[in-house]
């Protein structure tokens, strides 16, 4: 025996070739006992074949693997099982258990399947732990055992291997799954069953034109507040602050339920509205009382199509915002009892309205009833006529007859608030048929029949006043004498 001058007192040479029976034999004979149930690295000297273990002052050494007492004597020690036993091993009325070694168990369930776990001592809690390694056939003995001499590995190092396999399956997950579009995603699910349709789609559309290109393939937990404000900056810049605003808002929404979901631990962006500059708040573009004249005649002789005329003069004679006229569907109108009812997923305020429809209104919809009568929507779209037309129809046909800066579709609404207030009716009356519903007892209970039939007269009031606008030249006339 000879120390090479380096090798540790007590360790032995072995010139043999057979290198497993080295090791075997250098685990007994070594000053620090016998070691064989130790599982811990062992290393081969180039220079004079000893065996020593890790981390004892040595030459230039070969590694030669993490051996476990069952796999380093390798055939001078039984094995516990072998692919024979496994494959043979039958269920019985009861789950069993079938010993490996160093903690590598197969368990055969009653109804047949054959799992596999490595029971070991938690190295902080001391408590005895299964984890399991997977399920046979799919994990063979050999793929068992690897993954068996790896955990042991962990366990020597004072890490718990499946608090470890967790971690990184979560990590795994947040780069490859919960990503911020699909957690935006999840997120829009619940969110737009709160929201109009209109909105809701607004909402996608704006994440998916400015967001999504650029930090919809990053995990969650890697999104940062400069990233986030470098890529809204460029939008500020051109002056869409309202698009800013609302996009800030949107996003820090998305990161709010990423945190209360737990695929993220913080919230980085709930401060970024802070850093852009406000957007000056301004009033719907609406015309004077004494205008509504020159908006009929202008309808009247506009060169657009009958959808959006009618659509146009519906909302005005209704005064529903845009994206409740452009939504309108056919089985909400009853035309019996002269009523259209707008289901509540498609108010701003989520609630069902009721409107008493005028005379005029229902020539509106006899004048476009040839056109969309056997389809869903009154106002269908002119390239997919199985859908509504876009809220903003009324509104591009608005400025092309010369009323940009001057009228917006939504603005009809103040028009007619305006010109109803000034004649004397009652205000709650018109806050309810705008729909602009509080918390009052009494408004929220404004679709009863009482207040229903309490509007008729004023809805009638107005529907006539807009005709008599026109000069007794009412645009639908125009509608049905030139069926476009």
């Amino acid at each position: 025996m000879a120390d090479g001058g380096s090798n540790p007192p007590g360790s032995t040479n072995f010139t043999s070739k057979d290198v497993q029976g080295r090791l075997f034999l250098c685990l007994k004979s070594s000053k620090y006992g016998d070691l064989r149930s130790k599982g811990v690295r062992w290393y081969l000297s180039s220079s004079n074949n000893s065996c020593i273990p890790r981390g004892i002052p040595k030459p230039r050494l070969i590694f030669f693997g993490i051996h476990a007492v069952s796999e380093i004597t390798m055939g001078a020690q039984a094995k516990g099982l072998s692919d024979v036993k496994v494959k043979a091993a039958k269920p019985k009325e009861k789950d069993y258990t079938l010993t490996d070694g160093d903690g590598l168990q197969m368990r055969v369930r009653a109804n047949g399947s054959k799992l596999w776990n490595f029971n070991y001592i938690h190295p902080a809690t001391k408590k005895r732990i299964n984890m399991g390694l997977g399920t046979f056939p799919e994990v063979g003995l050999a793929q068992a055992r690897k993954r068996t001499v790896e955990a042991r590995e962990l366990v020597a190092q004072g890490l718990d291997p499946k608090e470890k396999r967790d971690a990184d399956r979560q990590t795994l997950r947040a780069t490859t799954e919960h990503t911020f579009k699909n957690v935006a995603s999840a997120w829009f699910e619940l969110k737009k069953d709160s929201v109009t349709t209109a909105y809701a789609e607004d909402i996608w559309r704006s994440l998916t034109l400015h967001v999504f290109p650029d930090l919809g393939a990053t995990p969650i937990s890697a999104i940062t507040a400069p990233a986030v404000i470098n890529l809204l900056r460029p939008l500020e810049t051109k002056g869409s602050l309202e698009t800013v605003k609302r996009l800030s808002q949107r996003l820090n929404e998305i990161m709010t339920y990423g945190v209360n979901s737990g695929l993220t631990h913080s919230n980085p962006l709930s401060g970024i509205r802070s850093v852009f500059k406000k957007p000056k708040k301004k009033n719907m573009a609406a015309l004077a009382p004494d205008e509504l004249k020159e908006l009929m005649v202008t309808v009247a002789n506009a060169s657009i199509k009958r959808t959006t005329r009618c659509l146009i003069e519906w909302q005005l004679h209704t005064m529903t915002r845009p994206a409740e006229a452009a939504t309108a569907r056919w089985a909400d109108i009853d035309i019996g009892k002269k009523i259209w009812t707008i289901p509540a997923e498609r108010m701003k305020k989520r609630r069902t309205h009721i409107i008493p429809l005028t005379e005029q209104a229902l020539e509106l919809l006899e004048a476009i009833k040839p056109l969309s009568g056997h389809r869903e929507h009154v106002f269908p779209a002119d390239r997919n006529p199985r859908t509504h037309c876009n809220s903003q129809t009324a509104n591009m046909a608005l400025k092309r007859m010369g009323f940009e800066g001057r009228l917006v579709s939504h603005g009809m609404r103040s028009m007619a608030s305006t010109i109803l207030n000034e004649h004397g009716w009652d205000p709650e009356l018109i806050e309810v048929a705008l729909a602009h519903v509080d918390k009052d007892e009494v408004r929220s209970a404004y679709n009863r029949a009482d207040y229903i039939d309490r509007r008729r007269p004023m809805m009638k009031w107005w529907s006539e006043h807009i005709k008599e606008a026109a000069t007794g030249n009412l645009s639908i006339s125009a509608i049905i004498d030139r069926l476009d």
